[in-house]
């Protein structure tokens, strides 16, 4: 994992702006940004129900963002209690690329 500055935008709206993101590079898949959650406009997220597990992180659980509709269902995602090979990621959540309009990032200085 390494830190990065990185920020969200959906619907013309900043969701995310953090100078304290970690990037997580997992096997084959693209990195991640995962962004602390002090870093995150919750007010602009809704809670969902839906619920994943990831043999390797542990359970993850999502928010969606109303603002930007159907596209964006389950956008955000969230390991509350990622397994310790992890743990940096915990009180972090990350946000599908392909679900908000921009994800911006910068390597810290």
């Amino acid at each position: 994992m390494s830190r990065h500055d990185g920020g969200e935008i959906v619907a013309g709206r900043v969701i995310a702006d953090s100078r304290k993101a970690l990037t997580l590079h997992e096997a084959n898949y693209p990195p991640v940004q995962y962004i602390p959650r002090k870093d995150v406009d919750f007010s602009q997220l809704e809670w969902t129900d839906h619920a994943t597990y990831c043999p390797y992180k542990g359970d993850c659980s999502y928010y969606s963002i109303p603002a930007e509709g159907k596209k964006s269902v389950n956008a955000v995602w969230s390991y509350q209690e990622p397994f310790p090979a992890v743990e940096q990621i915990k009180g972090h959540v990350a946000f599908y690329p392909d679900r908000v309009d921009e994800i911006a990032e910068q390597r810290a200085t």
